[in-house]
């Protein structure tokens, strides 16, 4: 029943592919409002997700399977960083749940080895979620301090980095 684990492998691609997409949206957005931790947050996200792509494309070419890259959904277009912590709060939890229950499927069809593989997934994906809220109790605990103080952190490394032709040279 390898087809089985094969199509499961590659709803994963679509998941992971849309979160990177996702992530990546958010991440150039927060960097341009000057949120550089979660900017960072999200980008780190991204390139643990694009990991997680090869990881799930090894193993689906293991079965003798075709990778498929297509990603599910497109980008949602937030602005508002609350509003983008509850969007990846819920990919997340969504992605961990899939990942749960297709471990059990693959498991049925005695794919260990995917089965696993799952699993390793839910447990990355239960920790962004963690960072995610995290980030989301801090909002709610801070209000709009918390993201002033991450402005506020950028425009002192601007502040204080000299212009590029005026660094002194040893």
């Amino acid at each position: 029943m390898k087809e089985k684990s094969i199509e499961l492998l590659n709803k994963a691609i679509a998941d992971e592919l849309s979160a990177v997409h996702q992530y990546m949206y958010f991440h150039f957005h927060c960097d341009d409002q000057g949120y550089d931790l979660l900017a960072n947050l999200f980008k780190r996200t991204a390139i643990e997700e694009m990991l997680h792509i090869e990881l799930i494309s090894e193993r689906i070419l293991f079965l003798k399977g075709d990778v498929e890259m297509k990603a599910t959904t497109e980008v949602n277009k937030i602005h508002v960083v609350k509003d983008m912590l509850k969007l990846a709060k819920i990919m997340e939890e969504s992605s961990a749940n899939d990942y749960n229950k297709w471990a059990n499927e693959c498991s049925q069809n005695a794919d260990s080895a995917s089965k696993k593989l799952f699993e390793s997934l839910v447990e990355d994906e239960e920790r962004h979620y963690s960072q995610y809220d995290d980030e989301a109790e801090n909002m709610v605990k801070f209000g709009d301090n918390y993201l002033a103080l991450q402005s506020i952190e950028r425009s002192k490394t601007v502040a204080t980095t000299p212009p590029a032709g005026n660094q002194n040279k040893n």
